[in-house]
């Protein structure tokens, strides 16, 4: 202790309150504190600090907003707390060469603002205003990800402190390379297990021409999903199609206040040029149409294309909104495209079957999708269903030829489908945590099931 006061000063704190604030996430997992924690503005800083938990053995938990739903910042064995959130300093944005240089406590919604009018932006968008150092932890995504990939494809490079608090630069700012392992992509996606991520070099990709949103409601979950794999399947570039069963169309009029068909929906984006996005229109438009579709409510003018979105972020709070008082079990899995109407309407049925309140959501054009399951949580009977119906779903994708998770991640809360997911590769996995982090002190008990 005396030692880290030595190097922050007043910026680390033992207080219950900001200790139990660092000690959950967004979802249902118990708080699980850690013992101290501390605020570090420099990549040198979060270097001393784990130099110093190195020394004493002492566990480390990287936080950046604390908006994960798995559980990856619980302190499951004590120890410290490295908040990244002073570390929200935009560096470098390069038009030229087309990235921006952010260390990782910025938000989303911070770089978003900064690039505002700049002619460019950064694609990727989970529904919450997360660090850009936490969305590449956990790998995220969001609606844009069928067109511009995810976090994966979207860093170029970043700075990290590794478990010994040696400093290391993985990548370039070119855009691409063949040089050696890979790093960049292991500590994408490694959950904090691996090292802390510090600063990121981050793609930036041109504002499109014209932008046109669209919603269109379905008889069916099939026919709408049916539309989707259609267009995937034609190479239609489009930026956005998401997937609201009729339960969630339900919680976005009430929530949002507005007057949607409680049907199964898709709401749509296309990005490009004005004449290129106008073709696109018309095959969806013909697609849908073949499948029984509405007529579709097409928006171009910015301010209600974006109230027409935020109706879509809103999702987790409008299911939350159904069931007052209720904590969130928020869970996804993914498929391949041509399993993703079997897999919705199977998971469908085991909702109506297990009598709890679970409206569906997805990034359907990835074959992505989420359950918002609402629990009470003193009702430990209606827990078990929950989790019960969590593994049916996981088990049902992985049938499939899917993942136990598309862009939420391992954290605690799958972890128990690591091995059935990846059976012996999972010892390659270990080592590399082994030889990384020989005393398992980078967030220990998450990604990675022990023996």
């Amino acid at each position: 202790m005396q030692e880290l006061t030595a190097l922050l000063g007043e910026r680390l704190s033992v207080n219950a309150d900001v200790r139990e604030a660092h000690g959950a996430g967004y979802s249902y997992h118990e708080c699980m504190p850690p013992d101290v924690v501390v605020f570090p503005n420099t990549t040198e800083e979060v270097s001393g600090i784990v130099s110093i938990c190195a020394k004493y053995g002492v566990p480390i938990v990287p936080f950046g907003a604390g908006t994960s739903i798995e559980g990856h910042v619980l302190a499951l064995r004590g120890g410290i707390c490295i908040d990244l959130r002073g570390m929200n300093q935009v560096l470098e944005v390069n038009k030229d060469d087309m990235y921006v240089l952010v260390q990782a406590g910025v938000r989303r919604n911070q770089l978003d603002e900064l690039l505002e009018g700049t002619g460019f932006f950064f694609p990727i968008g989970p529904g919450v205003n997360a660090t850009l150092g936490g969305m590449a932890s956990t790998r995220a995504s969001g609606t844009n990800a069928v067109r511009y990939g995810t976090m994966k494809d979207n860093v170029l490079a970043l700075t990290a402190v590794l478990p010994d608090g040696k400093i290391i630069k993985t990548g370039s700012k070119a855009k691409k390379s063949s040089a050696g392992y890979d790093l960049t992509r292991l500590l994408v996606g490694a959950e904090g297990t691996l090292g802390v991520i510090t600063e990121l070099i981050l793609k930036l990709h041109s504002e499109p021409e014209t932008i046109y949103a669209a919603v269109c409601a379905f008889p069916t979950v099939e026919a709408a999903v049916a539309t989707a794999i259609k267009t995937i399947q034609k190479g239609v570039p489009i930026a956005k199609i998401e997937l609201l069963d009729a339960a969630m169309m339900r919680a976005i009029n009430r929530y949002s206040s507005l007057d949607y068909e409680e049907v199964p929906t898709l709401f749509l984006e296309f990005h490009g040029a004005v004449a290129e996005v106008e073709g696109q229109i018309q095959k969806v438009e013909e697609y849908a149409h073949s499948f029984g579709a509405a007529d579709f409510v097409w928006e171009k003018d910015e301010a209600r294309r974006k109230r027409l979105w935020r109706a879509r972020t809103d999702a987790a709070p409008s299911a939350m909104a159904l069931r007052p008082g209720a904590k969130l079990m928020s869970t996804d899995v993914c498929v391949p495209i041509s399993q993703l109407a079997k897999c919705i309407v199977d998971t469908q049925h085991d909702i109506e079957k297990t009598g709890i309140m679970a409206p569906i959501l997805g990034h359907v054009g990835d074959g992505n999708f989420h359950l918002t399951i609402l629990i009470n949580p003193d009702d430990k009977e209606e827990f078990e269903r929950a989790k019960a119906l969590n593994e049916r779903l996981v088990r049902r994708a992985l049938a499939m030829g899917g993942t136990c998770t598309g862009e939420h991640g391992i954290g605690v809360g799958k972890l128990q489908y690591m091995a059935l997911e990846h059976g012996d590769s999972l010892d390659m996995m270990r080592a590399i945590k082994h030889a990384i982090d020989p005393q398992n002190l980078m967030n220990p008990g998450k990604l990675l099931p022990e023996q």
